[in-house]
C-alpha cells in the first residue's frame, strides 16, 4: 500500500510540475506514447520509469485542469522562453511545507525533452525541513499508444494504471 501511495504521489507531482505553467506557455507534446524516466536525488524515491499516452487535447487539459490547483497552492509561478527551451520558477505551499523550485526544460516535444528541477523544501513533517532535491525527467516519444491505452493513461512501475483526466482523484491525494 505504501508503494502505491508513493507512486500516486509521484503522479501528482508529475502532473503538477507539468501543469504549473499557463496552458499557452509550453508547446503541446506529439501525440502518442511517451516514456518518462524520473531520477531524484536528495530523496528516498527510487528512479522511476512510466509511460504516458497523450494527445493534444490531454496535454491542454492537463495544463488547464492543474493550473487552478497550482494557483491555489503556489504563490509564484513564472515561466520564461529561452533560446534553448524554457525556465520555470515557482514557490508552492502544501500542508505547511513551502517548496521553492527552479526548472530548465529543453527539447523539441516531438521526439524528446528533458526537465531538470532543483528544489528546496522548508517546514512540513519532521525530517523534511531544509531538504534540497534535484529531479531529472527524461521524456522520449515511443510511437503510437498501445491498443489498450487511451489518451491520458499513465502506466506506473508495477503496471499500476491511472488516467490524468481523473484530476479530482489526484486532488484528493494532496495533504490538507
Amino acid at each position: 500500500m505504501t508503494r502505491k501511495l508513493a507512486l500516486l504521489g509521484s503522479a501528482v507531482w508529475l502532473v503538477l510540475s507539468a501543469g504549473s505553467a499557463n496552458a499557452d506557455d509550453l508547446p503541446v507534446r506529439k501525440a502518442g506514447l511517451w516514456e518518462l524516466k524520473m531520477v531524484r536525488s536528495g530523496s528516498a524515491m527510487p528512479e522511476m520509469t512510466m509511460q504516458h499516452c497523450t494527445d493534444e487535447t490531454v496535454d491542454k487539459e492537463m495544463n488547464n485542469n492543474v493550473s487552478p490547483m497550482a494557483k491555489q497552492i503556489c504563490s509564484k509561478q513564472d515561466i520564461t522562453k529561452t533560446s534553448t527551451g524554457y525556465l520555470s520558477d515557482s514557490e508552492c505551499n502544501v500542508a505547511g511545507m513551502t517548496t521553492t523550485s527552479h526548472a530548465e526544460i529543453v527539447g523539441d516535444f516531438n521526439s524528446a525533452y528533458t526537465v531538470k528541477t532543483s528544489s528546496h523544501a522548508q517546514g512540513g513533517p519532521a525530517g523534511t525541513a531544509g531538504r534540497d532535491t534535484t529531479m531529472t525527467l527524461e521524456a522520449k516519444w515511443l510511437g503510437a499508444c498501445k491498443p489498450d491505452q487511451k489518451p491520458g493513461d499513465i502506466v506506473m512501475p508495477g503496471g499500476f494504471k491511472m488516467n490524468v483526466r481523473d484530476v479530482d482523484k489526484l486532488k484528493a491525494l494532496l495533504p490538507k
